[in-house]
């Protein structure tokens, strides 16, 4: 990057670093954007933030189900070519649209504080009041997840479940002015942070629906030469979450899983454990393997150099003990493992042939 491009100087010559944010042009990515632009504001009050907004592929093709498009970088890949070719600094992600290998060069500085990662159920107008056990049979619910769509068709085997597509605002739109659908799956962490809590009618709890491995968790990713930014934007990291993310990461990508396969986790940081529940199931719901396991986070008090070891799963968390992550990452690896041995690879399999299939 030129001192060009990076210094910025003002009316009376003193001169302030520029940082370049890449991000989605959506409404939400645009307030989770912002939102790490004020973080870094306030923690850096001499650097200046310019936005860099672009569409991906996941928001120009509208009409095809993502688990179908066959792109590991749906939302994503735009974005990194912007940061490999030095027109932004950094870029802000929700963490589950990171695949779990990033392309080389590229890190993860930092995970920012967990929203609720759970799903939410969001009526049609004419639905208030319901549930999904109190919805009349046959109606249909609307979601573009196959990790949604296996685990509720297997809860309330009484619905019926189509894809929609869109961002926020139009599935929203989507639900309200047509009779479709009576109820959409969100994440709860995307109304909220848009203000639209209002709308969500019913928290899905983990024993109806395990969310996605990553959900509700922004993610800042940077060139991971760039060690003075790395070491900038490292002070956003949140402990608890980056643990429980690295161990979701490390779970789904030792199953080799992504968006075409129904893969769900639950995570909970509690007294130095950190528990991980992890499932892969059939995309009709019918097969299911689910376990639970646990592993000590306890630290040690440990200060590391930015380098390639405190690096896991993609993500680079010098500020976190070493034996925490790797031991995150390791309850991950095991988890899956443990599940693989039970038959999880043939389910997943048999559920890619069938999603590409359809």
């Amino acid at each position: 990057m030129s001192e060009e491009a990076s210094n910025l100087e003002d009316g009376n010559g003193k001169v302030s670093r520029v940082i370049r944010i890449g991000t989605r042009k959506s409404q939400l990515a645009r307030i989770q954007t912002d939102s790490v632009a004020a973080r870094l504001g306030e923690l850096y009050p001499d650097v200046h933030v310019e936005i860099v907004a672009m569409s991906t592929i996941g928001d120009k093709i509208l009409d095809t189900a993502l688990s179908k498009i066959g792109e590991k970088s749906l939302f994503t890949k735009e974005l990194e070519n912007a940061l490999e070719r030095n027109e932004v600094d950094i870029v802000v992600h929700s963490l589950k649209d990171l695949p779990t290998t990033l392309p080389p060069g590229f890190t993860i500085g930092a995970v920012l504080q967990r929203e609720n990662p759970h799903d939410a159920v969001v009526l049609h107008p004419k639905k208030a009041g319901l549930t999904l056990d109190t919805l009349p049979d046959k109606s249909v619910i609307g979601t573009s997840s196959l990790r949604r769509a296996a685990q509720l068709k297997r809860r309330f085997p009484h619905l019926q479940f189509e894809n929609i597509r869109g961002n926020l605002n139009t599935r929203l739109k989507k639900l309200d002015e047509k009779d479709c659908y009576a109820a959409i799956i969100l994440a709860a962490a995307g109304l909220k942070r848009m203000g639209w809590e209002n709308r969500i009618s019913q928290i899905l709890n983990p024993e109806d629906c395990m969310y996605a491995v990553g959900q509700g968790a922004l993610a800042v990713e940077v060139r991971a030469r760039d060690k003075d930014i790395l070491e900038m934007v490292s002070i956003l990291h949140h402990r608890d979450t980056v643990l429980r993310c690295v161990a979701e990461r490390a779970f789904l990508r030792h199953l080799e899983g992504g968006c075409s396969v129904p893969v769900a986790v639950h995570t909970q940081v509690k007294d130095s454990l950190l528990y991980l529940t992890g499932a892969v199931y059939s995309l009709d719901g019918s097969d299911c393997l689910k376990e639970t396991m646990q592993i000590s986070v306890a630290p040690d008090n440990q200060i590391q150099e930015f380098a390639d070891e405190c690096t896991h799963v993609g993500v680079t968390a010098c500020n976190v003990p070493e034996s925490a992550l790797a031991a995150a990452e390791k309850l991950g690896v095991d988890l899956a493992s443990l599940l693989l041995s039970k038959g999880a690879k043939d389910i997943l399999t048999t559920a890619r042939q069938l999603n590409d299939a359809c």
